[in-house]
């Protein structure tokens, strides 16, 4: 793609690859919140760097929070599998917020089982599946899920996807919507809390229905 091609392209979000590999991406010491990612470059590398993905992902994030529609949507000369692969990484990233708002109130003597409205769901994370308190289960859960997205036997490559590697997608998808579930139905307060500061459901919501990782009738929040 040219220069000229590049700047004239309506999407703000579109990163042609690569130009040139932007400057390195620090913080002076003493930086204060607001200022956090004011010296950060843009992006324009993918492929050249394992992270490029993973770097041109949070800066979206941080650029254009409630614009789910846009977060997922592929840049431009991006491998779609990558990108979904990064988008699975920082969810489980981000997810950590719901951990810490249910943690008060989120307990085994509240939460027994782990439910969303109807749906009692069984923990996967033991040689049988079992019962666990919905708190255990949602760390259970994203500590399975980081585990199996750092595991270089399923994804050796941040750069790469190979066959294997994808039909981990919806499996991961659809264990991570358990806890958006159960904190809707029975926390919501602290839903609405957290999704008020992130729009992180929204976007996860984006991301599964545009990537097909599940079915609309098992989609509980609309």
């Amino acid at each position: 793609m040219s220069t000229a091609a590049a700047s004239s392209n309506p999407n703000p979000l579109a990163h042609p690859i690569p130009t040139q590999v932007p400057a390195p991406q620090r913080n002076n010491p003493g930086t204060k919140w607001a200022d956090f990612y004011s010296s950060y470059a843009t992006v324009t590398q993918l492929e050249d760097s394992p992270f490029g993905y993973q770097d041109l992902l949070q800066q979206r994030v941080r650029d254009h929070r409630n614009e789910p529609e846009l977060l997922v949507s592929v840049p431009v000369g991006g491998d779609p599998l990558v990108w979904q692969y990064e988008h699975l990484r920082q969810f489980c990233l981000e997810l950590s917020a719901f951990v810490i708002a249910l943690n008060p109130e989120c307990s085994s003597t509240t939460c027994p089982q782990m439910k969303a409205n109807e749906w009692q769901y069984l923990c996967a994370a033991h040689s049988t599946p079992q019962n666990c308190c919905a708190f255990d289960y949602i760390v259970h859960t994203l500590d399975g899920a980081c585990g199996l997205l750092n595991n270089a036997k399923f994804f050796p490559s941040r750069v790469t996807m190979s066959a294997n590697s994808v039909t981990q997608f919806a499996n991961i998808s659809r264990r991570l919507y358990r806890i958006f579930a159960h904190a809707y139905f029975h926390h919501r307060d602290a839903f609405n809390r957290v999704e008020g500061e992130t729009a992180l459901y929204a976007r996860f919501l984006a991301f599964i229905l545009k990537y097909d990782l599940m079915g609309k009738d098992t989609i509980l929040i609309q």
